[in-house]
């Protein structure tokens, strides 16, 4: 017989269903990382991040993160071309109209070919990096342990170990 375990609870359980989010890391041929900065009047203001947003009814992460690109980048994606990199899960920031809080999970996604070039089409900046320094930016919490998943998928899959010869 399988002994069922008790995971702990939110002390205070969210209300509203989970905030799922879908992002990018858009890498170009030199292994470069385009990071977003928000917009100065958002929640999270000013911070860097991958862009990204919110996948809406009906909708797949992987379509929401092309419809987003679009939406912020002017560029097309191939929803099946996108790799998963990892997540992040955690809490919502309040809204500063009295919004409570509640469960958050981001999805990063790899893609290394698109269609058109990237324009800043929502946002304050956005700037090519090196995915080493991404995690030197001013970001949302949630985005500093998705850099760290971006580096270990870079490493692994961009610029493999060499394999060992006899």
């Amino acid at each position: 017989m399988v002994e069922l375990t008790e995971y702990p609870t939110h002390p205070d359980p969210p209300v509203a269903p989970a905030l799922l989010v879908a992002a990018v890391a858009l890498i170009d041929g030199q292994g470069h990382v385009l990071m977003h900065q928000r917009p100065h009047s958002s929640v999270h203001g000013g911070l860097w991040e991958f862009p990204g947003g919110k996948v809406e009814a009906g909708e797949t992460p992987e379509a929401a993160a092309a419809r987003e690109m679009a939406e912020e980048l002017g560029i097309a994606i191939d929803p099946a071309a996108l790799c998963p990199v990892g997540f992040a899960s955690g809490m919502t920031v309040p809204s500063s109209t009295g919004g409570s809080s509640r469960s958050l999970v981001i999805l990063l996604y790899a893609a290394r070919q698109w269609t058109g070039e990237p324009q800043l089409h929502e946002g304050e900046a956005m700037a090519w990096l090196d995915p080493h320094r991404v995690p030197a930016l001013a970001m949302p919490e949630l985005d500093y342990p998705l850099a760290a998943a971006l580096i270990a998928w870079v490493e692994k899959n961009l610029f493999p170990p060499s394999v060992e010869r006899r």
